[in-house]
């Protein structure tokens, strides 16, 4: 924690953003972690400008294909309908398989839990989604759990926008070492 009581500070995030994103489970997300002192880079396809679900605006800043899974402390996934294309884009799949490999916390939040079936992160693991998605969870190995936040080690998932407070703090206590509650 820095003297001015921000527990991340120093710590950086890669947030990704496509088109279609929820936009308050994005800038909920990216708020709650700078206020906590973390550098969050909106990573998308391109380093261009995207479009939310209510017409919010968010540019990337870094394309994908330049990102990697060493040059960030966590990666998280907004929901919304973006998780469908980001899943299509297998710079950003491979960003987030390289960081759960790594063992660093790897956030996704409703649809987004689309993106770590597609980077085979959810086999054997704790995860909690939007509900139509639990069947896909469910598919590709993972145990699907109804609570507002999940964390299985490095793996952190939320169910909706509804969530997002709570998704954000446990994103934060896993940035600051904090471990993982016994399943």
């Amino acid at each position: 924690m820095d003297d001015d009581g921000r527990p991340i500070a120093g710590k950086r995030v890669a947030l990704l953003v496509e088109h279609g994103f929820e936009d308050g489970e994005l800038f909920g997300v990216l708020n709650a972690l700078r206020a906590a002192g973390a550098e969050v880079v909106l990573v998308g396809s391109a380093a261009d400008p995207y479009r939310g679900t209510d017409g919010g605006d968010a540019a990337a800043t870094l394309a994908a294909g330049r990102a990697r899974a060493a040059d960030f402390d966590a990666v998280v996934i907004p929901g919304g309908w973006a998780p469908d294309r980001i899943r299509m884009r297998h710079a950003m799949v491979d960003l987030v398989r390289d960081a759960t490999a790594a063992g660093k916390p790897v956030a996704a939040i409703c649809r987004g839990a689309q993106v770590l079936i597609s980077a085979r992160a959810v086999q054997g693991r704790m995860v909690t989604c939007w509900p139509s998605i639990a069947v896909d969870v469910k598919n590709a190995g993972g145990l699907y759990v109804d609570k507002p936040v999940v964390r299985d080690g490095n793996l952190i998932t939320a169910r909706k926008i509804d969530d997002v407070a709570p998704f954000s703090d446990a994103i934060v206590h896993a940035l600051a070492g904090a471990p993982a509650a016994a399943r």
